[in-house]
């Protein structure tokens, strides 16, 4: 069952998919149709899932429940990912590869591979001061709190 993402509540469990490029208005706006359908018919063991979604920067894709309705369960989070690497498929982009780093390079976002960032660490093209994006946020609450941070902040603080 779709709600409101304002709604839910801070302990809900959210995970985040960074795209490797922008996508589109009209993009977004297929993938925004597509989650409301997905969110609606997500169940648990045949229980409905009270979650939402988050739109970011044309670049994310922040799914959430609410873990006091129900918790998702191994084949809950199997659709999602399933769901997931369907839009992947639809949209020619990578979703999944946790092996990359977004980070805010002024008013732009950038994307680039671990190697890259690291080597970009090294030659000060990037600093501890960066925001970046940290994606390995569980609930909502971290989320608010530390999903854009300075990296010396973040897991990202190993670099410098």
């Amino acid at each position: 069952m779709y709600i409101p993402f304002e709604n839910l509540p801070e302990e809900s469990r959210i995970w985040i998919y960074q795209s490797n490029r922008k996508f589109s208005d009209d993009e977004m706006a297929e993938i925004e149709g597509a989650l409301q359908t997905f969110l609606e018919n997500w169940a648990a063991h045949g229980t409905s899932l009270e979650a939402s979604f988050l739109l970011k920067y044309n670049r994310f894709i922040i799914l959430a429940i609410n873990q006091e309705v129900m918790q998702a369960t191994g084949c809950s989070i199997d659709a999602s990912v399933a769901f997931i690497q369907s839009l992947e498929q639809k949209y020619q982009v990578d979703l999944l590869d946790k092996m990359n780093v977004t980070f805010k390079n002024g008013e732009h976002i950038a994307h680039k591979s671990l190697i890259d960032f690291k080597r970009m660490a090294k030659e000060k093209a990037v600093t501890a001061q960066t925001i970046v994006f940290n994606n390995l946020v569980n609930t909502l609450e971290e989320f608010n709190e530390n999903w854009e941070v300075p990296a010396g902040e973040s897991w990202h603080s190993r670099f410098f």
